[in-house]
């Protein structure tokens, strides 16, 4: 369980990454994917260096 842990905060900016793909693929002009990819990775990164000073 702590190695899924350790791993959340990459795995949510992979997450993020793929949303931005999705977004430079699709032919409309939509905020809304962009918003929610900035917030997955401002999270995954902010979760990763939290959970990795915490977690060993």
């Amino acid at each position: 369980m702590k190695t899924l842990l350790k791993y959340l905060g990459p795995i949510i900016l992979l997450i993020g990454t793929a949303l931005l793909t999705v977004y430079f693929f699709k032919n409309t002009a939509e905020n809304t994917l962009l918003i929610v990819a900035g917030a997955l990775m401002i999270t995954g990164l902010i979760a990763h260096v939290i959970i990795n000073k915490y977690v060993e």
